[in-house]
């Protein structure tokens, strides 16, 4: 099988990275020639991998195409490309449905949504698929943890969730902050946060059945600091707001190009 992507921006980079870091470097993969750089530097690292001269080319070689271009440009480039029937079309742009994908791919009959992450170049990416498939579940496996989910709808919302990253990061950037604002160098303040957080993430991954407000409850210990600060968070709707906010990148998800 032939593995071909259509945009060759970071996250086929990441994906192709963790491809050859899981031994599944031995896939033929094409590139789209679309960001010069990312695909030449790509094919100088793995053997198995070259660089088309078009889209075209890239679908023309390939038996299996991952469609990794921004939302903004997707449905006139599709739109621009000739599919086969027996494509099998996976599809990482957030917004566009299955039913959309297959207006625009047709007549391949095999499509399907995944959102990857950036942690899919380490092997560690959550990767939610929808509908279920098993050549896409065995895909991804290779590069983290799969997550298949029954309806759009759960689908939508397993990428809606991604949105929180950005907001994970300028968490820990604004408890660093604080940090240095009270003596700590900036090195030190960074690196004690980046050992932190993922810490405890790490804890969770470890108690699958325990619940993340139990393990809350679990760390603010009654009348501790812990406590004080969810509390103060807490009275501030600070977790309310971002589910609301949440909610709005739930609409856009699900009202854009479906």
């Amino acid at each position: 099988m032939t593995l071909g992507f259509i945009g060759t921006g970071t996250m086929t980079a990441a994906i192709v990275t963790g491809l050859n870091k899981a031994g599944a470097g031995s896939r033929a993969i094409v590139l789209s020639p679309r960001n010069p750089e990312i695909a030449a530097g790509l094919a100088s690292r793995y053997p198995h991998v070259t660089v088309a001269a078009s889209n075209q080319e890239v679908l023309d070689k390939c038996d299996t195409v991952i469609l990794a271009v921004r939302p903004q440009i997707a449905e006139s480039l599709l739109q621009s490309l000739r599919f086969r029937a027996d494509h099998h079309v996976i599809s990482i742009i957030a917004t566009f449905s299955v039913r959309r994908l297959h207006e625009l791919t047709s007549p391949a009959t095999r499509v399907e949504r995944a959102v990857p992450l950036l942690s899919a170049a380490k092997c560690e990416s959550p990767t939610a698929i929808y509908p279920r498939d098993p050549e896409a579940l065995e895909f991804f496996s290779s590069v983290g943890a799969p997550f298949a989910v029954d309806t759009e709808q759960e689908f939508d919302a397993l990428c809606a969730a991604t949105a929180a990253v950005a907001s994970y990061f300028v968490f820990a950037d604004t408890v660093a902050t604080w940090l240095t604002k009270r003596g700590i160098t900036p090195v030190i303040a960074r690196d004690y946060m980046a050992q932190i957080l993922p810490s405890l993430m790490e804890s969770a991954a470890k108690a699958p059945t325990s619940s993340f407000r139990g393990m809350a409850t679990g760390h603010a210990t009654a009348g501790g600091l812990n406590e004080q600060l969810l509390r103060h968070l807490e009275e501030h709707n600070t977790f309310g707001t971002l589910a609301e906010a949440l909610d709005q990148v739930m609409l856009r998800v699900t009202t854009t190009n479906h």
